[in-house]
């Protein structure tokens, strides 16, 4: 089969812990350079349930032992979700990418771990499968995150910067014809969190955040987190988190002053970047991730913006599965043995071909 006219099945599973997202896509190459278009053929997001809530959120706590069965029961649910999905979609898959869901990611530390057992995968839905795309730049001395910039750089390049709002921000940018990105501090983990605390799954619409009052000393402690001012490449995993919110998050007494204080810490440290690597020309910021439904921060941000830079806020697709839709981006390229990680992005020794694959093409 042609390249071309490989249906690739994208799944995510992010820090936020909303969902498994799928989408199913075929990737175009343009004739006159190397960029490429996306067809989303099919899209579906499964919710946890609080059984897999439960399980994926206490993975983290595992010995092991327990986690390498964790690992085998994620791969055996989420090929129970393919097969539930290819009996719905009109199209034939023919290939998956699968992300997996992070436990630990400590590339200081040379480890970076995504649970779902890509051979179970393989063995139960039948379809070749790639997945585990961190562990090899981790190896090779990277961060092993962000690896969605490929996407920006060779899908979505027509916009300056390409944020995601998901469980962490992130951003990426071109600069000297080189592709940068880099975590930029949390999100939903941060904001759902909170929301969690009046038994709410998210903040609709910002709504709360907005009927709260900023805590200054609260930001101030935020704000002055070491990671914020520490160089290029760098990325954020669950352990962070954890270490710089936790405390502060148990203490709360007022949680609309904290989801507004919040929303000025997440505002503050996006804005803080870009103002940095914008210049005068009017640049467009594509925004994705479930934070984009938060009007409230969209709003917050804007604001701080520099009035030259634009925020583009696409259609609900993208917003929800433009992860997804790179995570079968980066399979498409692994079977082709192209480079789907650039180490300009994490800071690997090269750019490489990532990905562990099961099934013989």
């Amino acid at each position: 089969m042609e390249f071309e006219q490989l249906h690739v099945l994208g799944m995510m599973s992010g820090t936020s812990l909303d969902g498994l997202d799928m989408a199913l896509c075929k990737f175009i190459p343009h004739s006159t350079d190397d960029k490429y278009q996306v067809e989303v053929l099919y899209t579906e997001t499964v919710p946890y349930d609080s059984k897999w809530l439960q399980k994926l959120n206490g993975g983290f706590y595992l010995e092991p032992q327990k986690l390498e069965e964790l690992n085998i029961e994620y791969g055996h649910y989420l090929s129970e979700q393919i097969l539930i999905f290819k009996k719905k979609c009109p199209y034939p898959i023919h290939l998956i990418g699968s992300h997996g869901h992070t436990i630990f990611h400590r590339p200081q530390e040379a480890y970076t771990l995504q649970i779902g057992d890509g051979k179970t995968i393989r063995d139960e839905s039948g379809i070749p499968t790639v997945c585990n795309f961190r562990a090899q730049d981790v190896k090779l001395g990277g961060q092993g995150a962000p690896l969605v910039p490929i996407g920006d750089e060779l899908i979505y390049s027509e916009f300056d910067f390409c944020l995601n709002l998901g469980g962490f921000a992130n951003l990426s940018w071109k600069h000297e014809n080189n592709r940068l990105a880099c975590d930029i501090g949390p999100c939903n983990m941060l904001l759902n969190t909170l929301s969690g605390l009046l038994n709410k799954p998210y903040d609709t619409d910002g709504n709360l955040a907005k009927s709260g009052n900023v805590i200054l000393t609260l930001l101030e402690k935020w704000n002055s987190i070491p990671f914020y001012s520490a160089p290029f490449p760098k990325s954020l995993g669950r352990e962070w988190y954890h270490k710089h919110f936790d405390d502060d998050l148990k203490s709360t007494t007022n949680v609309r002053d904290a989801l507004r204080t919040s929303v000025e810490h997440i505002s503050d440290q996006i804005t803080a970047i870009i103002k940095n690597l914008c210049n005068h020309e009017p640049q467009k910021l594509f925004i994705t991730g479930g934070g984009a439904y938060n009007r409230f921060l969209i709003e917050t941000l804007q604001k701080k913006l520099p009035p030259q830079v634009q925020i583009v806020i696409p259609d609900a697709t993208q917003i929800n599965f433009k992860e997804a839709i790179i995570f079968a981006f980066l399979a498409y390229l692994r079977i082709q043995n192209k480079n789907n990680v650039l180490a300009s992005v994490t800071g690997a020794q090269m750019d490489h071909c990532s990905g562990d694959v099961y099934g013989v093409w």
